[in-house]
């Protein structure tokens, strides 16, 4: 696919987002408050990137090649100076090109990446999607108890069980591994591919 002549903004997190994804953000630097606010005003998605080296705050830092866009579903500014985000992940992109402005924020050239094909779990990954089930099930009455009517799920609705992507991507989103190896996942071509190394993941560690 041909790179977009636009730029994209990117805010670099110690994150990995993937697609479907629900993150919440809160953003207090001035430049990061400019791009959300330009990105409302045109209604634009911004990407998520996970960083190779340098930290969230200060001087740019160098993101990792592959991230994914950011479609603001919610926001407030309850404290002055501080706004908080509620993003979902879009779509993969390939980074082609950067640039650094003078605000030290970072914008690129991306290619997408094709979505996953919407293949549905196979059988033997059943036990992944049933699992994942019982956990959302959990989180989500535990938050309830603590939060009553303010709480808001961490997962993607609608509930997608039967769909390989949905249920390899909240995987790699909630499993205790480290942020090098979300990233790796977040940048398989396929589905299947990531399903499979998380049933395997699961199975060694005895979750299965």
């Amino acid at each position: 696919m041909q790179a977009d002549d636009s730029w994209l903004p990117l805010f670099p997190l110690k994150t990995v987002l993937f697609p479907d994804g629900i993150l919440p953000l809160k953003v207090f630097e001035t430049r990061y408050m400019d791009m959300v606010r330009e990105c409302m005003r045109r209604n634009t998605p911004f990407g998520v990137v996970l960083i190779k080296s340098g930290q969230e705050v200060g001087a740019a830092a160098e993101p990792e090649a592959v991230g994914c866009l950011a479609h603001m579903s919610d926001w407030d500014m309850e404290k002055l100076g501080v706004m908080t985000l509620r993003i979902r992940g879009g779509k993969r992109f390939r980074i082609v090109d950067t640039r650094v402005l003078p605000d030290q924020r970072l914008e690129a050239r991306v290619e997408m990446i094709p979505a996953d094909d919407d293949i549905p779990v196979s059988d033997i990954h059943v036990a992944c999607a049933k699992t994942l089930k019982i956990v959302i099930d959990d989180v989500n009455a535990k938050g309830r108890t603590e939060h009553g009517e303010s709480f808001i799920s961490p997962f993607s609705q609608p509930i997608q069980l039967d769909s390989a992507s949905w249920v390899a991507n909240r995987w790699c989103e909630i499993l205790p591994i480290p942020l090098k190896a979300r990233q790796k996942l977040l940048e398989l071509e396929d589905a299947q591919s990531r399903l499979s190394i998380i049933h395997q993941y699961l199975l060694q560690h005895k979750i299965l």
